[in-house]
């Protein structure tokens, strides 16, 4: 069980897989307000910074679940760099399914959210680990500007431009789904650039350490092309940000 290689590849420098900042993070944690021994769930982990560093800064436990085996590998090495692998466990698995073993006064799943069909399926799986008056946290892209054609929406990796909501659209469809918008922390363009330019560096060097490799022509491609495609896309019209939720 693992995702695509080529994601691996790209994303094997970066401590997190999403364009927020260290910074946007921590301050995440900060505006969550988030008591000693609170246990966490994290659902699509990655290389686990967020759980590290807030189990550094906060004082939680908790659990993150990821299908990359380097990632969740990576994730065990940063408990134990910030010292706190007493205090958070990663497991290497399907996250769509997983419910924890016991209740979890925070359930995140931060840009992952396909692993519930969407958001409203991800926020019903996660609350089936939540204790009663839990917060919920999804990251989740939005339309900062609304693309004018599909064309131009298939320019920031979606299918269509109703793949994604604007943001008060996204706010509005927590609402419809019973959810209190009770914090939010959203990406600036540095986050995008920091998110999307680290991988274009890692894969030139890859490609220097692995000429041959069967994906080396993909890799390739790629580094060609994702600089003007996301010059010309992304950064002006996708946003992402991280919504925390309590049910009403």
């Amino acid at each position: 069980m693992d995702i695509p290689r080529i994601f691996n590849i790209m994303e094997s420098a970066h401590r997190i897989h999403n364009p927020i900042t260290p910074e946007k993070l921590a301050t995440l944690g900060a505006a969550l307000r988030l008591e000693a021994g609170t246990r966490l769930l994290d659902l699509g982990s990655g290389s686990g910074e967020m759980l590290c560093t807030w189990a550094r800064d906060h004082a939680i436990v908790g659990t993150g679940v990821d299908m990359s085996q380097l990632f969740t590998k990576q994730a065990k090495l940063r408990a134990v760099e910030l010292g706190v692998a007493d205090r958070v466990a990663f497991i290497h698995g399907d996250a769509a399914g997983y419910v924890s073993a016991e209740p979890v006064g925070v359930a995140a799943c931060v840009g992952a959210t396909w692993i519930g069909g969407g958001v409203a399926g991800t926020i019903e799986l996660l609350e089936r680990s939540l204790r009663p008056g839990g917060i919920i946290l999804i990251g989740e892209p939005y339309w900062r500007r609304l693309p004018p054609t599909d064309d131009v929406a298939k320019g920031c990796l979606a299918r269509a431009v109703s793949d994604f909501l604007t943001l008060p659209g996204l706010l509005a469809s927590f609402r419809q789904l019973g959810c209190d918008v009770v914090e939010m922390v959203l990406a600036d363009q540095d986050g995008w650039d920091r998110y999307e330019a680290a991988k274009w560096l890692t894969m030139r060097r890859w490609l220097e350490a692995n000429p041959d490799d069967e994906l080396a022509q993909d890799v390739r491609d790629k580094l060609t092309s994702e600089p003007e495609r996301y010059a010309t896309h992304t950064r002006d019209y996708l946003g992402w940000g991280v919504f925390a939720l309590m049910r009403r």
